[in-house]
Parts: C-alpha cells; sequence; structure tokens
C-alpha cells in the first residue's frame, strides 16, 4: 500500500496488554489488533478508540485484524462492536480480517443484542411541570431578595462611613452622574410628560362633559399628575434610561476587570461606584418630577384651553383650587425611594455580570425589568399607606 502512515494506538502496560496499531492510507484505515483483550486490559486502548471515532476519518474503507488477539471477552466485544457502529455511520465500508469462530460468535451475539435500544424520554405530566417552573421560579425570587438585601445592607454601611468620614465622598462623579441621569434627560420627560397631560385631559374632558362636569377635568389633571403619574412615568423613564446605563457601565468594568483592580489597589467599588450614583439619582428624580409635573399641568392647560375654552387664569386658579400642600408632597417624598430602588437595582446588575458581553446585556435587560417592577410596587405601597393616613 502506498504512502502508508502508521500511528500506535496503545496503554502505558505490559506487552501483554491490549494494543491496537492503527494504519491509514489512500481512502483506507486498518486497525491491526494485538494483545490480552479482556476487560482489565481495555482502559487506554478504548479511549484511544474512542479519540480515532470523533475524530477526522478521511477513507472510505476500514479494516479490523483480529489475528494478533490473545484473549478475547464480551467487553472487547463490544468495543469492537462500537467502532463497527461508528465507521458505518460515518460511510465507511468495514471489513474483519482473522477473526476465529469464537470470536465471531460473541461478535455476532454482541451485535443482534447487546446495542442499546434508543432510550424515550419519560413524559413528564403537565401539573409536574407546572409545579417545577413554579418552585424554581419561587427559589430565584428568595435568592435574588436575599442576595438584594445584603447589598442594601453594603450600601447603608457605606454611606455610613461617609457620613462619618466626608472626604470619602467623590463629589466629582456625583455632578457628573447628577447631569447625565438628570439634566440630559430633562428633554425626553418634559416631551413625554407634556403629550401624557395632553391625553389625559382630552380624554377625561370627553367622558366628563356626558355627565356636564367638564369644569372638573382641571382636578382630574392637577391630582393625578401630581399625586401619581408625573412621579411614576419619570421613575419609568428614569429606569429605562439611567438604570441601564448603571448597569451597563459598571457591568463593562466588570468584563474588563477593572473592578478587580480597584480591590487590588485598596479601594471599594461600593464607594467609587455605587455611592456617587445613589446619591445623584436621590437629588434628579424629586427635581426631574417636580419638572414632569409642571409639563403634566401645561399640557393639560394647552388642551383645556381649545376644547373647553378655559382663559389660563382661570385654569391656574381652578388648580390651586384643587391641590394642597400634600397632593404635591406626597409625589416628591416617594421619589428618593424609588430613585435609591432604580439605582441600587442597576449597580447590583452591573457587579453581578460574569465577564461576557452577553452576561453584561442580560444583566441591563433584568435590570430595566426589575426596577419597574419594584417602582410600581413601590408606588402601590406608598398610595395604600397615604390613603390610610387620610393623606
Amino acid at each position: 500500500m502506498a504512502d502508508l502512515a502508521t500511528r500506535t494506538a496503545s496503554p502505558a502496560s505490559p506487552p501483554a496488554g491490549a494494543a491496537c496499531q492503527i494504519v491509514t492510507g489512500n481512502r483506507e484505515i486498518r486497525l491491526v489488533a494485538t494483545g490480552d483483550w479482556t476487560i482489565a486490559r481495555l482502559n487506554a486502548v478504548d479511549g484511544e478508540l474512542r479519540a480515532l471515532g470523533r475524530g477526522p476519518i478521511n477513507a472510505d474503507l476500514a479494516i479490523i485484524d483480529f489475528s494478533g488477539i490473545t484473549r478475547f471477552d464480551t467487553s472487547s466485544a463490544t468495543v469492537f462492536d462500537r467502532m463497527i457502529r461508528v465507521f458505518e455511520e460515518r460511510g465507511l465500508r468495514v471489513e474483519l480480517e482473522g477473526l476465529s469462530e469464537p470470536q465471531r460468535r460473541l461478535l455476532d451475539k454482541i451485535t443482534a443484542y447487546g446495542r442499546p435500544e434508543p432510550s424515550k424520554p419519560t413524559p413528564v405530566p403537565l401539573y409536574l411541570q407546572i409545579a417545577d417552573h413554579i418552585g424554581a421560579t419561587t427559589r430565584e425570587i428568595g435568592d435574588e431578595a436575599r442576595g438584594m438585601l445584603g447589598f442594601i445592607g453594603t450600601v447603608v454601611l457605606a454611606f455610613g462611613r461617609t457620613l462619618v468620614r466626608p472626604r470619602r465622598f467623590r463629589f466629582v462623579p456625583f455632578v457628573h452622574h447628577m447631569e447625565k441621569s438628570g439634566f440630559d434627560a430633562l428633554p425626553l420627560v418634559c416631551l413625554l410628560t407634556f403629550l401624557i397631560g395632553a391625553v389625559v385631559a382630552q380624554q377625561g374632558a370627553v367622558q366628563l362633559r356626558q355627565f356636564g362636569a367638564e369644569v372638573f377635568t382641571v382636578n382630574l389633571i392637577a391630582i393625578i399628575f401630581l399625586r401619581e403619574v408625573g412621579l411614576l412615568l419619570t421613575a419609568i423613564i428614569v429606569a429605562g434610561r439611567s438604570g441601564s446605563a448603571f448597569t451597563a457601565e459598571i457591568g463593562s468594568m466588570k468584563m474588563r476587570e477593572e473592578i478587580d483592580a480597584m480591590r487590588a489597589l485598596g479601594l471599594d467599588p461600593v464607594d467609587m461606584l455605587v455611592i456617587p450614583r445613589v446619591a445623584a439619582l436621590c437629588v434628579t428624580l424629586p427635581l426631574l418630577t417636580f419638572v414632569a409635573d409642571l409639563m403634566g399641568l401645561i399640557g393639560g392647560g394647552v388642551v383645556v384651553y381649545f376644547m373647553l375654552d378655559m382663559s389660563p387664569g382661570v385654569y391656574m386658579s381652578r388648580v390651586q383650587e384643587a391641590v394642597d400642600f400634600w397632593t404635591i408632597a406626597v409625589g416628591l417624598i416617594k421619589a428618593p425611594f424609588m430613585a435609591s430602588v432604580i439605582a441600587l437595582v442597576g449597580c447590583r446588575a452591573g457587579l453581578s455580570v460574569t465577564g461576557s458581553a452577553e452576561s453584561v446585556g442580560a444583566m441591563t435587560t433584568r435590570s430595566v425589568v426589575r426596577s419597574i417592577f419594584l417602582v410600581i410596587i413601590l408606588d402601590a405601597l406608598f398610595a395604600m399607606f397615604f390613603t390610610a393616613v387620610g393623606v
């Protein structure tokens, strides 16, 4: 045979052990088995044959030579049967040489009865699948709640250290994040709240006109925006805009091992990254909420002016009659709490990034969803609390 390449697959064992010489040539592969092919001798050579079956095979014919085998048992027959099946599945024609009659009978038995039947997965009842999903989700929620509580405790301790030593506070990043999360978000917040105020006024006027109570459209706009909609809409915008930015920024630093470098230099990532962002958002969200309330009232006033022919002076007097101090204060009191939730969720998601770009994207999406969910839950709890205390 021309251009033959020969290699030997044999374990580091005594000469009597199982060995298999593998000879490859032009579109042909030959396996020459020698030695004691019993279960005690097969471990290493079996690994070599498995590797051969997984690797590339550039051949059309496979020849297995049994003439050098001194002992042959069921385990050996199973190994050869597996190799025959691998060769056949990959399109090779298999020929067996030097096979004795006892070896042939044993190999035929393995071929006929030893091949495992394809296993069919046992169908899981639907109620068990639902119960498993509920249990896994509950456990995940519990782990996340426990981790979030621990992170909140870490941030509170860091705030305490900053209050004791004000020099620890990073003022420049604080101002930078105020600009990014507050001033840069102002155009979007103003536009959306103006349009939502106009829509609420238009729909309210249409419905109240059926009862001849169009004048109470002003009360509807003022109370809804100052107590609920202005803050909630602003918090959702900030969660989608600034909360995701916090996660992406910190997650990118985690992926590039910059946070590990901070710890190596003796710097606390919570002091360096989390505290300035939380403080900045706690300051800017109440300011954005105040601006959003004004824009919502202006949007509603424009619609009232054109639909109800109400002058700006009358509109302002009606707003003053409908609104008291607590109507404005309720919305502004909730703002720092929602800002803290958004910033903490975003920062913790960034610190939880595992080190890949896919992880950054997944944690960014997760932080936005969780922030919006927690903001709505927090708003509902505050609404029930203020209703219970009569505010």
